[in-house]
């Protein structure tokens, strides 16, 4: 027999599979430590390579002044400062991308909590309302 408040509650379920389940399922698949460590790597290349294709257009811009002032020491200055502008930039966005993806991470691991917690009361509900059968000596149900 169908109740209204199973299938309010079932309802929920599939609305929130639907809006959050996106975001929620595949994060929680993995811990906290391995989520946050494979999205620090990925943003430890894509700056590296946001870095050095900037990098290399700055170098296309500026190539006739480099062209005709090649000093040893101007050139040993300029790299010092883009190395250091390098790390000091790579330390920001990790550190922004840390920040980030724990808060990810934290919104659906609550997400999931939230999502166990609507599964249980659904299961109750269900236990709640199903009555064993019981049979009389002529084999009907009663």
């Amino acid at each position: 027999m169908l109740s209204e408040e199973k299938i309010k509650i079932m309802t929920n379920l599939a609305m929130f599979e639907k809006h959050e389940g996106k975001l929620i399922f595949p994060i929680t698949r993995y811990f906290k430590i391995d989520y946050i460590g494979s999205k620090l790597f990925r943003s430890f290349f894509s700056y590296t390579l946001s870095f050095f294709l900037c990098l290399f257009l700055w170098g296309l811009y500026y190539m006739e002044y480099w062209l005709n002032m090649m000093e040893v020491k101007s050139l040993a200055d300029a790299v010092t400062r883009v190395g250091v502008t390098y790390c000091i930039g790579l330390f920001f966005y990790l550190l922004i991308s840390f920040l980030v993806y724990r808060k990810r991470y934290e919104h659906a691991s609550r997400g999931m909590k939230v999502y166990m917690a609507r599964l249980k009361r659904l299961d109750k509900r269900y236990v709640g309302s199903t009555r064993p059968i019981k049979r009389t000596k002529g084999g009907r149900t009663s």
